[in-house]
């Protein structure tokens, strides 16, 4: 196959940091490339590159075979580049029609949309690709899977032969996923070229050709699919053997640890959230909660944690109803909770080490004395511990969190978190934004605390991860709990029918 993409020898320093490390990379045509790494592995610098959002400091790039400088986006779109980022880029108030054609809109009398030419010329694009989506629909009406051919129709569009796409199964049902492999395979056969960045390994096995791994701002390497494994892909991404699946003690039907009962909530804009939701989760049991984003996980769990108003029902902690009591009340009857965000709900990013792990005991022996004085020998003793412990990657414990990476400001929170010996945790997005390595590690460590008899309630986007971690999945659509599954006997595509509302039959 000709070259659709070569870089040749491109290096990017910001500062002191080496992103991109004299990086050879080549892009056949009609292939479908994939691109590996840690976060800040320097893949997302690479492709910045291409598109023209950064410029090179040393290198070349090759389109077509031809030598190029790209500039600036404008430049890329002109070479037939289209990038669809992980975060749409799209007009939620706006058609799909008129989105598709923004900025090189159809005109009537010189001045105004055709809205007839821009919709049949997005229908024709939609069914020359296979991706078939209404011209007429608002885009803030539709599902995150079809606002994704919304983006790949745009590049085309703009007559894109190449195109880089960043991370997008990363919020797709197993359906959803699915389609987008046909329409990728679709334009594969049309000749187009797809970069694909993802950090699902079998995913990116099952679309990708081949795939080149980054490490630290260097290719290690570029595999032919057919010549790899999942397994050799993570060590070779991490620099060791990284683990897929964990050893849990069998679940047994103990008692029950959490228990919510008929809860209702209401969001801020008093539109019903959660409607009468009721489940249990047990001990020496992860029940993980599955749904597509936006379906009632956030409110409910802020909910749980205290930090949101229960507008009827009930929560049980130990038999005991806690749903009038405070965050910090509960967390003094056991509960532990990951937040969904780290930065702006489980740390103080200007705090160091040593002080956010204390954070919630501060005030207590034997961090604090009789007279509210922190004794910071017990403080240092204690995070010193931690720090060795959960493997936290810092210079010292004084070291603001705000410095670290995603993947330690984690391991920061869950260390604090599971010190504490809950006997209920509640675990968002867990691994939301982390590496190969860093996932595995909070993976471990929930099991860990599962097989000590912790109950843990698991929400995540995540569909390989609830599977892979759960013993029973909640499936949450439009604020209701619409099936609890045992994980033995379901797979992922009853569970993404449920998610999207359909029933299996």
């Amino acid at each position: 196959m000709r070259s659709a993409i070569k870089m040749v020898g491109i290096t990017k320093n910001f500062s002191s940091l080496v992103a991109n490390d004299k990086i050879n990379f080549e892009l056949k045509k009609g292939e479908v490339h994939g691109l590996l790494g840690e976060n800040g592995a320097g893949k997302t610098v690479l492709m910045s590159i291409l598109y023209g959002l950064y410029k090179a400091d040393e290198g070349e790039i090759f389109v077509n075979n031809k030598k190029v400088q790209i500039s600036n986006p404008a430049k890329a779109i002109e070479l037939g580049i289209g990038m669809v980022h992980q975060h749409f880029m799209l007009v939620p108030s706006l058609t799909v029609a008129e989105n598709i054609v923004l900025g090189r809109e159809p005109k009537k009398n010189h001045f105004f949309l055709d809205v007839q030419t821009a919709e049949d010329g997005v229908k024709t694009l939609s069914d020359q690709y296979g991706l078939i989506v209404n011209p007429k629909a608002v885009v803030r009406n539709l599902p995150v899977g079809l606002q994704q051919r919304v983006e790949i129709l745009k590049a085309l569009f703009r007559g894109a032969e190449i195109l880089i796409l960043d991370e997008p199964t990363s919020v797709l049902t197993p359906q959803e996923v699915e389609g987008l492999f046909t329409a990728i395979r679709t334009l594969k056969r049309q000749n187009k070229s797809v970069i694909f960045i993802s950090h699902k390994l079998k995913e990116i096995c099952a679309i990708c050709d081949r795939i080149t791994v980054l490490k630290k701002g260097k290719v290690v390497g570029t595999v032919k699919t057919k010549a790899t494994t999942q397994e050799n892909l993570a060590e070779m991404m991490v620099g060791r053997q990284v683990f897929s699946t964990f050893s849990k003690k069998e679940f047994e039907n103990g008692k029950a640890v959490f228990r919510v009962e008929k809860v209702k909530i209401f969001d801020d804009r008093k539109v019903l959230a959660v409607d009468e939701i009721s489940f249990e989760v047990k001990e020496y049991e992860i029940l993980g909660l599955a749904g597509v984003e936006g379906n009632g996980q956030t409110d409910l769990i802020e909910a749980l944690v205290g930090v949101r108003k229960l507008d009827s029902g009930q929560i049980y902690l130990n038999g005991k109803p806690i749903g009038n009591l405070s965050a910090h009340e509960r967390i003094e009857k056991g509960l532990a909770k990951i937040p969904e965000d780290r930065q702006k709900r489980g740390l103080i990013l200007d705090f160091s080490v040593s002080e956010n792990l204390i954070l919630g005991r501060h005030y207590k022996a034997p961090f604090s004395t009789t007279w509210w004085r922190l004794n910071s020998r017990e403080i240092s003793a204690f995070s010193d511990e931690l720090i060795q412990e959960y493997s936290i990657k810092t210079p010292n414990r004084d070291t603001s969190v705000r410095h670290l990476s995603g993947g330690t400001q984690q391991r920061v929170v869950v260390a604090r978190e599971f010190s504490a010996e809950p006997i209920f945790i509640i675990a968002s997005q867990p691994t939301r934004g982390l590496d190969v390595g860093a996932t595995e590690y909070v993976r471990k460590k929930l099991v860990e605390m599962r097989n000590k008899g912790c109950a843990i309630f698991l929400v995540s986007a995540d569909l390989d991860e609830i599977v892979t971690l759960s013993d029973r999945i909640a499936i949450i659509y439009e604020g209701k709990i619409v099936a609890i599954k045992n994980c033995n006997e379901t797979n992922e595509f009853e569970l993404g029918l449920l998610m999207t509302g359909g029933k299996n039959d």
